[in-house]
């Protein structure tokens, strides 16, 4: 693995050693700095208009996606989900030469659904002869070449499970390469960042730091426990085709969700019920961030997740800063019926673990939590102001929107971060007027 160790070391010296890396970190630490709970897909629409504002920004992510490309590399070599990681790694990379716009690109790409075209193009990547390394120079070549070889020995070594490469992720399988490599969920994180060319003063955390398998239930309000965060939030017959991800494409789960938690991985009910650690780093970021922000998407699957561990709902309530919901725009599965308010209510009780271990319960309100709500402009979920009020929630910010054919009602992203840019703003003179 020398061609990794002269990449990691070419990189460090880079960052460290020119005087352009020196002036961008001092106009770096200049910016707000905030930590984001989020999924891999919703928020992904305005992490470039983001970075405009900030690179300062620590991208918590769960780990328990369990659909798709993921799902067969967990089946068959284990370890956490991480194609929520890769989804924002990618969405962070540098674009700014045709080098990096490559490594990117094939990175992003995706197999063939045809299992037979998808295994060919397949070893035509790993023996480095796809047309897709054009423009990576050597040094990228080998090192990125050099964990895809790695993980395809490692699913040949598991001859008792045949892999499907359907519609699989280059970017994935880098990852899971890297991760068993280094047996290490953070170092292949940092390898993909350094690949991937990522702000170094950018984060991506896993909520969970950690080389083993997680399984996401849910309890709903009439008893019924649902095991896998797919089966959750976009349920399928099993197959490697592409999740549907729409807002109309699966029907309502028939009794609302009480509440999501961590199960073993042979479990199927509350028996099974485990206790993960929260990443100590998600723990000290949001002790010092300017800001924290519950982004859109999925709301028990996607954000949830992330809330629930024992230290995040204590330190989140301890802190003053804006702390702000970005409300979707539409319904979906885990939301059908919900009002602006009932948003704040899940993501209460989810930091308060309030269905959980009574030993483990918080009762803050929810106005610890929440203190600002941004609202597309014409999204379904309707805001309920008086009961929002009740919450002792009373800013609530219009954003202009726009309409995307699959997704619903979406934030804009400009008018959007620039009304993150307004608030962040207005904060700060609060309190250098001491008010």
């Amino acid at each position: 693995m020398a061609p990794v160790n002269s990449f990691l070391n070419n990189s460090a010296h880079h960052c460290s050693g020119s005087s352009a890396s020196t002036t961008t970190t001092n106009c770096a630490s200049n910016q707000p700095s905030l930590l984001v709970f989020s999924g891999g897909t919703a928020f992904n629409g305005v992490v470039e208009e983001l970075k405009k504002l900030t690179t300062h920004v620590a991208h918590v992510l769960p780990v328990s996606d369990d659909g798709g490309s993921t799902a067969e590399i967990v089946r068959v070599l284990g370890g956490p989900a991480v194609g929520d990681i890769r989804s924002r790694c990618l969405r962070l990379s540098d674009q700014s030469t045709s080098e990096a716009l490559a490594v990117r690109t094939l990175l992003g790409h995706r197999l063939p659904l045809e299992a037979q075209k998808a295994k060919s193009e397949w070893y035509a990547i790993v023996e480095g002869n796809h047309s897709l390394w054009i423009g990576v120079s050597k040094p990228y070549r080998e090192t990125i070449r050099a964990f895809l070889v790695y993980f395809q020995d490692q699913v040949l070594r598991r001859s008792e499970e045949s892999f499907c490469f359907s519609n699989g992720s280059i970017g994935n399988f880098f990852f899971a390469g890297a991760r068993i490599f280094f047996r290490s969920l953070d170092a292949a994180i940092f390898l993909f960042s350094r690949v991937s060319d990522i702000p170094s003063e950018s984060r991506v955390l896993p909520v969970i730091s950690t080389n083993d398998r997680l399984t996401l239930g849910c309890e709903l309000l009439d008893g019924t426990i649902i095991r896998g965060q797919n089966e959750i939030s976009h349920p399928t017959d099993g197959t490697m085709e592409p999740i549907n991800k729409s807002n109309s494409s699966v029907l309502a789960l028939h009794s609302r969700i009480k509440r999501v938690f961590y199960m073993s991985s042979e479990g199927n009910n509350l028996l099974h019920e485990v206790f993960p650690t929260a990443n100590p780093t998600v723990l000290e970021q949001l002790r010092s961030v300017d800001g924290v922000i519950f982004a859109m998407g999925s709301l028990f699957t996607s954000i949830c997740p992330s809330l629930v561990l024992l230290g995040i709902g204590e330190i989140i309530s301890s802190r003053t800063c804006p702390k702000v919901l970005f409300l979707n725009g539409s319904h979906d599965r885990e939301t059908s019926g919900f009002t602006a308010s009932c948003f704040v209510t899940a993501i209460t009780d989810a930091l308060n673990r309030s269905n959980g271990d009574p030993r483990n319960c918080l009762k803050n309100p929810p106005n610890e939590y929440i203190n600002t709500i941004f609202v597309p402009k014409g999204g379904q979920i309707p805001v309920d102001v008086d009961c929002l009020a009740a919450q002792g929630i009373f800013h609530v910010i219009t954003v202009d929107s726009v309409h995307d054919s699959k997704g619903g009602i979406l934030f804009d992203p400009k008018s959007l971060i620039q009304a993150l840019a307004n608030l962040l703003t207005g904060c700060k003179r609060k309190n250098v007027a001491g008010i």
